[in-house]
């Protein structure tokens, strides 16, 4: 099945759901994640392109939660045309299972999660929440109600195979329209009280139209556009190249010396390599700039 994520509406409700598992198994080989690191990770990355589904087009957010537990920062970019990256400082960490479930929450610890919402202008505007639990989904839904004021219902699961790849990975964004009758959110929460582990379904075969089907049963759902969703990270030899002049010239010079630089994307893995050759044309270009700009 392939990554995708699909929108409807129903009665006042408004829903998505996602289907991961390809894009997070990416994110786990490229960080070579274990268990608890890949859980973590795929909820973070899934609970942020759930979030970015209503954003705008050029807009973009970053999901982080930043906690004391072994983990250390789990991180995810997220855009509405469904591309994602991220990445976890300690993906090595190996935990024993908490009642027989990964333990996401011990990993990712006490502290902070907070969004950051890219909106293409100058100023970015970042929400803050403490971290309740570290499940990632219950805490992005207590986020959406404490710091942007918005009563939602986030479900998120990576079921981690022996392998050490996810065998399902997805979830689901619901959130009640103002003025929603009570009788229509008694009936939602019966029914998200009785939804299977989104991994389940997921595993069972079921896609994104499948567990709204499953979690509005009952609903008259409209269906809307479906977004392919991939693991894509923005870094380029050209990018790195610019973070590379942006360091001073006793720190190129140095490189030059050491015959050789790599670099790492934090978010991907992936390597760029620089010979001295490129190096010193690097400071070359930019001591050029420099010249200009002092003129």
């Amino acid at each position: 099945m392939k990554d995708h994520l699909i929108k409807a509406t129903a009665n006042g409700v408004r829903m998505y759901a996602a289907v991961t598992t390809k894009l997070v198994n990416e994110g786990i080989r490229r960080h070579q994640c274990n268990p608890v690191a890949a859980a973590a990770l795929g909820r973070t990355m899934t609970g942020a392109l759930l979030m970015a589904a209503n954003l705008k087009n050029k807009e973009c957010i970053t999901v982080k939660f930043n906690g004391d537990g072994p983990l250390g920062n789990v991180v995810a970019d997220a855009s509405p045309d469904g591309y994602v990256r991220g990445y976890v400082d300690h993906p090595y960490v190996d935990l024993p299972l908490n009642n027989g479930k990964i333990a996401v929450g011990e990993g990712i610890g006490a502290g902070i999660v907070s969004v950051t919402r890219f909106t293409g202008l100058r100023d970015t505007v970042t929400g803050t929440c403490r971290i309740a639990t570290g499940e990632i989904a219950e805490d992005l839904t207590r986020y959406l109600y404490v710091s942007e004021q918005t009563p939602s219902s986030i479900g998120l699961g990576v079921l981690v195979g022996k392998d050490l790849k996810a065998i399902a990975a997805g979830g689901f964004f619901i959130q009640p329209m103002p003025g929603l009758a009570d009788e229509v959110l008694t009936k939602l929460e019966k029914n998200l009280a009785e939804l299977r582990p989104v991994s389940e379904m997921i595993g069972e075969g079921l896609d994104g139209r499948g567990i709204i089907t499953e979690a509005l049963k009952g609903f008259d759902v409209n269906y809307f556009e479906t977004i392919d969703l991939i693991f894509k990270c923005q870094c380029s030899k050209q990018r790195i190249e610019g973070i590379l002049m942006s360091l001073n010239e006793k720190e190129l010079e140095s490189l030059v010396e050491d015959g050789h630089a790599e670099v790492c994307c934090h978010f991907c893995g992936e390597k760029y390599q620089f010979n001295k050759d490129e190096l010193v044309a690097l400071i070359n270009v930019s001591k050029e700039l420099k010249k200009r700009k002092n003129k």
